[in-house]
Parts: structure tokens; sequence; C-alpha cells
């Protein structure tokens, strides 16, 4: 889905990025970026409390979805300092839906397990799938791959439902050796003690996490030629690293994630298929200027390969695919956090490589900082942002191929930290147009 915003002034645009937050959050996609994330509590010298609450309605106008109007909330610390919990409703003329989710629910109170599940119901105006009809030959170049064409797609209105549940495991080594909670104290939105990360090693830096999940994925499109079902039901094994200085806003260190995705044919899933996927991150902090608290170069890429996607091909040499996932998960590119300048879910193939380099400006300047009614928000600090992508999905795992004719993007982003959660609000251009994506979180 891509979305455009109406036109607002600079007062409008600071409260669509508070307020849009909570909804934004629950239409994330699964797949994107790692599932597993540092278990930690933050302690704000500007706010001991150790529980944190936030109630928001929200409204927004895209072309896609028409007006939408609704209500987040969220809380921390309710019953364990690290848990959060969180849900909205939403609705328009032809929009409406609601999500909820649990995070980080330390099991039984055990020392290092922890549980998490979300998930999404709604109805929309307009959805589209750059895939082709199931088991229909068709010609090349294929929809949805890298060559393909910008219009080739199907569309329809209708339902897209997700959920996903996850078991985490705090491995004991490393910082986590101890305790697998780590704690950080926030002056302005920043580590009041910074440190170096020392260097890698698993067994003796940094954190390690073995994540086993179940994710879950419906979209349905119906048209005269015949049915599209986006059905997924996969389970996925990986281990996630993590030595960076904050997990929430990393200056300095990297990060790791190796996982291997499978979906056995069952249920709604008429195609069984697997997916292998690496991805890293590295930051970099070149201190303080005269403008900014923090200057960061951050830099991720990510390879994926289905060992089980096969093309088979007719008499007239035309080509159908065969125990492949469906255009929403895999080696798929575009929308929320990888080629954001592309509609989302945009190419998808058998592999697919990416890469992306940031320059994040921390501010000193909040103008929020002094402005009474918007306390509440704890808004510690603004980011900006100027960032190029690049990648392509590929037939083949070849090198050669790989590396070659990739889609590219740039953009610049506005960026906050409130209650402890970074905001973001990325302007992205390519050559397919210019995108608008208002979400939660770093993209990597």
């Amino acid at each position: 889905m891509k979305n455009s915003v109406t036109p607002l002034n600079s007062h409008s645009l600071l409260f669509l990025i508070l307020v849009s937050t909570q909804w934004m959050f629950f239409n994330t996609a699964v797949h994107a970026k790692p599932p597993s994330k540092v278990k930690y509590s933050v302690q704000r010298l500007e706010n001991t409390k150790m529980r944190e609450s936030l109630v928001l309605p929200y409204a927004f106008s895209t072309d896609d979805l028409g007006l939408v109007v609704g209500v987040g909330a969220m809380a921390s610390g309710l019953y364990q300092k690290q848990m959060t919990m969180g849900g909205t409703v939403y609705g328009g003329e032809e929009t409406k839906g609601l999500g909820a989710g649990l995070w980080n629910y330390r099991v039984f109170d055990s020392k290092r397990f922890f549980f998490s599940a979300i998930g999404m119901m709604g109805n929309f105006p307009l959805l589209r799938a750059y895939s082709p009809l199931p088991e229909k030959y068709t010609s090349a170049p294929r929809a949805g791959s890298n060559d393909s064409s910008f219009d080739d797609f199907i569309q329809a209105s209708g339902s897209s439902n997700w959920w996903e549940v996850s078991l985490e495991y705090v491995l004991p080594w490393g910082d986590a050796k101890e305790q697998s909670m780590a704690r950080y104290q926030l002056a302005g939105g920043l580590l009041k003690d910074e440190t170096e990360p020392a260097d890698w090693n698993p067994l003796v830096t940094g954190t390690s996490i073995i994540i086993a999940r179940q994710f879950n994925r419906y979209q349905q499109y119906i048209n005269e030629e015949g049915e599209l079902s986006g059905a997924v039901h996969a389970l996925e094994l990986g281990m996630f690293y993590d030595n960076t200085d904050f997990p929430a806003n990393p200056s300095r260190g990297s990060s790791q994630y190796i996982a291997y995705s499978y979906n056995p044919e069952w249920l709604e899933s008429k195609e069984r298929w697997d997916f292998v996927e690496v991805e890293v991150s590295k930051y970099f902090s070149l201190g303080k200027s005269s403008f900014a608290k923090q200057n960061i170069i951050a830099l991720n890429a990510w390879l994926g390969y289905s060992p089980s996607w096969e093309v088979i091909y007719d008499e007239a040499g035309n080509n159908q695919v065969i125990n492949h996932a469906p255009f929403l998960e895999g080696a798929t590119l575009g929308g929320m956090y990888r080629l954001r300048g592309f509609r989302q879910n945009r190419f998808h193939d058998k592999a697919v490589v990416y890469a992306t380099a940031e320059y994040r400006m921390t501010l000193d300047y909040n103008p929020t900082e002094n402005v009474r009614w918007l306390r509440f928000l704890n808004l510690d600090w603004f980011q900006t942002v100027l960032y190029v992508e690049g990648g392509r999905v590929s037939p083949t795992f070849h090198r050669d191929t790989l590396l070659s004719d990739w889609k590219s993007d740039v953009g610049v982003s506005l960026r906050a930290l409130t209650a402890g959660i970074v905001v973001r609000l990325d302007f992205t251009r390519s050559k397919e147009g210019t995108s608008t994506w208002l979400m939660i979180g770093h993209p990597f």
C-alpha cells in the first residue's frame, strides 16, 4: 500500500506524527526487520515513573484508504517492567479494522523466556498484489519480477488479516550472562553514560537471542480471471545478536540476524515453501556538532534465498512458479522497510539482495520542550535523516545477476523519540513515484 498525505502546515504535521503512531504500529509488515530485539527497560531522568501509558485519537487521509479516524492506546510496565500492551481501532467510509498486541511477557516469571503476540484484522477499499494468478502460465517478465511493469498487478477491495506469536530465549552468555535484560538510563533521550561497545564476540559481549515464531497472513483477491490468496501459515527459527550501545536508537556497534522459515501445505496455504535470510547492520558515531547532539552513520544489508522456489514451463515457453512464498513473504522488496520509494511488496522472486545507508542527525533543538500540553508524550528529541537504498530480486542466486540492474531510491525522514519509542515519517523518491510512510521504529 503506497500512501500519500494531504497538504499540512508545520503544526498539523507534528500533530499527525504524534497521534497517528498507534495505528501505524499495528499496520506494520510482520516479515520486515529482525523479529527479535534486546530485552531492556529504560529509566528517563525526566520521568522516574515505572509505568508509561498513552491514549491518542488520530485521523489521516490517503489516496488508497480515504479519510480514516481512530484511537490507539499503549501501556508499559503494568505487570512486568519490560512488558508492553497496546491496541487500536479505526474506521472510515470503506476502511475499518482493529489490532492488539502483547510484547515481551516474561513467561511464568522465568529469567530468559519471553513471549509476544500481535494481530490485526482489517477491511480496505484497495489492495494490490504484484503477482500472477496461481496455476496459470504467463509470459516473461512475470508480475513482481525485477523487470516487471509498474502496472502489472491485481487490484481488489477486501480483507487483510495477520497475526503471529513468538517465544524468545536470551542465551546466558555475553552481556546477558548474569541478567537477561539490559537497563538504560536516558537524559534528554540519550544514554546518560555513553560507552563504546566492546569488540564483536557473542560469547563475551552483546546479547544473543534464539527466536521461534509462528506467523500468519491472509489476503484475498478476486477478479474475472480468477482468485489469488496470499495465505501464510509459517514457522520461523532464527538467531539474533546485538552488540549496539542502545537498541532503540543505536549509535555504535552492530547487529546480525540469521533465520530459516518453512511453510507447510496446510490450512489455507496451498504452497509448500521455505526461505533462508541473513541481515546485518552497523552503526558509526560521528560525535556532536553545533546543531546536533548526535551524528550517526547507519548501514544495513539483507540477503535472502528460497531453495524450494521452482519454475516450470509449458510447450509455448510460458512459465509458472511452484513451491514459492506468496508475494507478501520471502524474497520481497518495496514498502515500509526496504525500498520505501516503491509500493508495498512491489518486487518478489527466488532471491533478494538489499542495502541501505542513513545519515541520522539528532537535533539539539526540541520545539515541544516547553509546550506544557505535550509533556505527556515524553518527547525527548527530533532527528532528521537522509538515506539511500538499493537492491533487487532475482530468479537466481548467481552473484553477477544479484549485483546488476538494481532498483534504488533516496529519501528524507523526520523522527522523534516519544515515550521511549522512535516514530518516523519517511518521504522517499524513486523512478516509480514518491511514497510517504509513517511508522514506529527505525527501519533497522
